[in-house]
């Protein structure tokens, strides 16, 4: 209850400028000292007609979805709610005390008419990119890869079951092109191309409510419809690009394209780290063939307890065969037209043998050991791991990367969506990280006016 001493001033009337109502180190105000926001106009007249009754200003559209995707508002409804009431708001959008705000649904009806099939977002993205780079802020020469999984707008328990066509490996033509070679070195006939081109399908679970995103399972308790968001950011933390995807893609099919998309816009980065799973032979080759290092961690082998690991069979690369922890010789077999050479044990002499327990459970007492024809590029990431630098690189995954996407989730409200579909997805992404980016640069590069 208030005092006497202390009445209810509700009623006071005072000259005040809007100005004056905004706190000087507001984020607000070192986001509009960062960036010259006037460069959408070029980016949207195409989709602007001279004619007819004024349309809202496009900048004022754009304004509006990085006050949502900057302070984590739930959606452009509530965002108009805030800006209502919100002086520093008010302020950044250009608006006066009683100038009236947009209609909420005013954003999504310009998105259908103008933005949809454009790539206006991703061009926004990488101006405040550049504009950061310009301020020698990027630092690109480290790129830390992953992914991490946004919940749709989707009820999971309701789908239909589908059979589809597996996904088509980028690197699957030249794989196929070099496991015919390696099987005509061995002197095995070349496959025929229908035995790589025999479709393979699988059965998915496909949302009744939003058929493009993916059924994704963690654990047990971890079961819904997600789209998975995919970033590369820099030593920084700056992202450096984005690219989305349904939520049951596999991380590892897109960090050739991710890092392409990084070479194009920013330049080729000297190192690559991302997590386990990462590893593969496909991703470790790309990297090392275009002069990237990877700094990939260590990997657990996954051979059932009680069993010899796979490691102690020991690859002799001058003989091509393995041998056996026993000293028996395992010869190469055949290829598969997976990639992966067979390399098989002798049955009579190892039907004897006091290891076979540990060796395998094979009904012919056979042991057969696989490896994939581009392995050594593995092999050559797992030996550079051991170097010092490297494993500084790695280690700044966490700082990097991951706190992108902890802030992203926990501040920018990239934890679930309300959009479908993805276009639409991808247009969160972009506005989500390019939201990021300009904040980080606008605290960076802010110097207060008392100061000066």
């Amino acid at each position: 209850m208030l005092s006497k001493n202390n009445p209810i001033q509700r009623d006071q009337l005072e000259m005040v400028a809007l100005d004056q109502l905004v706190p000087q180190e507001h984020l607000v105000r070192k986001m509009e000292a960062a960036l010259d926001f006037s460069f959408i106009y070029d980016l949207v007249k195409d989709v602007y007609s001279e004619v007819g009754r004024p349309s809202i200003d496009p900048v004022i559209l754009i304004k509006l979805s990085f006050i949502q995707y900057t302070f984590g508002i739930r959606s452009m409804r509530q965002t108009i709610v805030e800006v209502e009431t919100n002086m520093a708001y008010r302020w950044f959008l250009g608006y006066g005390f009683h100038d009236k705000v947009p209609h909420f649904s005013t954003f999504g009806k310009n998105y259908e008419r103008r933005f949809k099939d454009t790539d206006l977002f991703e061009q926004i993205f990488y101006r405040i990119l550049k504009t950061a780079a310009d301020k020698k802020l990027i630092s690109a020469e480290h790129v830390f890869i992953d992914s991490t999984h946004v919940k749709a707008s989707a009820n999971k328990h309701k789908f239909e079951k589908k059979v589809v066509r597996k996904e088509t490996r980028a690197y699957q033509e030249k794989l196929q092109e070099e496991i015919n070679l390696d099987r005509e070195d061995h002197g095995k006939k070349p496959f025929p191309p229908d035995k790589f081109d025999k479709e393979e399908t699988k059965e998915i679970k496909e949302s009744t409510t939003d058929p493009e995103s993916g059924y994704y399972v963690k654990d047990e308790r971890t079961k819904q419809f997600a789209y998975s968001f995919h970033a590369a950011s820099d030593r920084n933390g700056f992202v450096l690009g984005t690219i989305v995807t349904p939520g049951n893609t596999h991380d590892s099919l897109i960090l050739e394209p991710l890092v392409e998309q990084v070479i194009e816009k920013v330049g080729k980065p000297n190192a690559v780290a991302a997590d386990a799973a990462y590893k593969t032979p496909a991703i470790t080759k790309f990297l090392i063939e275009n002069e990237m290092t990877p700094a990939l961690p260590y990997t657990r082998p996954r051979t059932k307890d009680g069993f010899f690991r796979k490691y102690e069979y020991v690859y002799d690369e001058f003989y091509d065969c393995y041998l056996c922890p026993a000293g028996e010789v395992l010869r190469y077999s055949t290829t598969t037209k997976e990639g992966y050479r067979e390399y098989k044990s002798p049955k009579h002499i190892c039907a004897t043998c006091p290891f076979l327990a540990q060796c395998t459970e094979s009904k012919d007492h056979q042991k057969v050991v696989t490896r994939h024809i581009w392995q050594e590029y593995v092999e050559e990431a797992d030996h550079l791991r051991h170097k010092s630098e490297v494993r500084d690189i790695y280690a700044k995954r966490k700082e990097t990367i991951e706190r992108v996407f902890a802030d992203a989730k926990e501040k920018h409200g990239m934890r679930w969506t309300t959009l479908r579909g993805l276009k639409k997805l991808s247009m969160q992404a972009m506005l989500t990280f390019a939201a990021l980016n300009l904040k980080k640069m606008a605290n960076w590069t802010w110097r207060s006016p008392e100061m000066a």
